[in-house]
């Protein structure tokens, strides 16, 4: 079986279309690989890009990335809605068919140590691979930003996994780890208030008693609506329905609604399966009823 492993990169750049290019060509260049998606945001000035490989080509894509961009993007000229540390910011290493997590996990540690060798940039690995309790959270990892580097590395707690205790001067810190697929979920809101947005993330988010698994934060989108945007790390154990349901009450309160939603990246079949048959009330759901599932398992 050939082993595939998804990558979904971050980099801290969402408005020079040609810089966005140059990141998805590097990656495009190399055999094994395909990029399967780039999502773009002006507002968060962010970009997500969707690869999936084998491991060794994966590896080689991903760091002709980091080449790329530290070649075009500077984090002392970024603004966005989106807290960023780095060029890259974050890379996710995602096991999909023939691979285990130990496999994403070991990717990452040599990802890692190449880009902190290359190019002298802090590394911090997450998730899975993370080398203590209080650095699996992406969150506890970023905070302070880019801004707050210089003095987030000289903290004994906050040393770096791969590389030295200063950040690269343009651009800063990056963060590599192994994790399980999660959807990235973006609910905007009726209001121009960014206060409503926080407090509704707030309401929702897992870490302060709303819905395991849900990562959420308030932010501006580029039309000027207020947004609750979210990792949803775990859509098995809370589906997207759940999530947009609680999102709308919470919502009601200010006299707000949700005026619609969107995917960042790719998503799961079967989170949106699992959302359709909530919402149309299929009593006899099976995702054997889905016509495209029944024609896969005969040929």
């Amino acid at each position: 079986m050939t082993q595939l492993i998804e990558s979904v990169p971050n980099i801290s750049e969402g408005r020079r279309p040609e810089v966005i290019a140059a990141c998805a060509d590097a990656v495009r260049s190399v055999p094994g690989v395909t990029l399967l998606d780039i999502k773009p945001d002006e507002a968060h000035n962010r970009t997500v890009l969707t690869l999936i490989g084998h491991p060794e080509g994966l590896q080689t894509a991903i760091l002709a990335l980091y080449e790329a961009a530290l070649a075009t993007i500077d984090l002392r000229q970024h603004t966005g809605e989106h807290p960023r540390m780095g060029a890259v910011d974050v890379c996710p290493f995602i096991p999909i068919r023939g691979t285990t997590m130990a496999d994403c996990v070991s990717l990452a540690k040599q990802v890692a140590a190449s880009v902190a060798e290359r190019w002298q940039i802090p590394v911090f690995l997450y998730e899975e691979a993370a080398s203590a309790s209080h650095r699996r959270n992406l969150a506890d990892i970023r905070r302070g930003e880019f801004e707050g580097l210089p003095a987030k590395l000289h903290l004994p707690e906050w040393q770096p996994d791969f590389g030295g205790p200063a950040p690269h001067a343009s651009f800063g810190a990056t963060v590599i780890g192994a994790r399980e697929a999660l959807v990235a979920y973006n609910i905007n809101l009726n209001t121009g208030s960014l206060a409503v947005a926080k407090a509704v993330a707030k309401a929702v988010r897992g870490a302060v008693g709303g819905l395991a698994h849900v990562k959420a934060m308030g932010v501006m989108s580029s039309d000027g609506r207020a947004q609750v945007s979210m990792n949803l790390v775990n859509t098995g154990k809370t589906p997207i329905y759940r999530v947009f349901e609680l999102v709308r009450a919470e919502a009601a309160r200010f006299g707000v609604t949700p005026s619609g939603s969107e995917i960042i990246g790719l998503v799961p079949q079967q989170a949106l399966l699992d959302s359709a048959a909530y919402y149309l009330q299929i009593e006899n759901w099976d995702p054997a009823l889905v016509l495209e599932n029944r024609v896969l398992e005969h040929v």
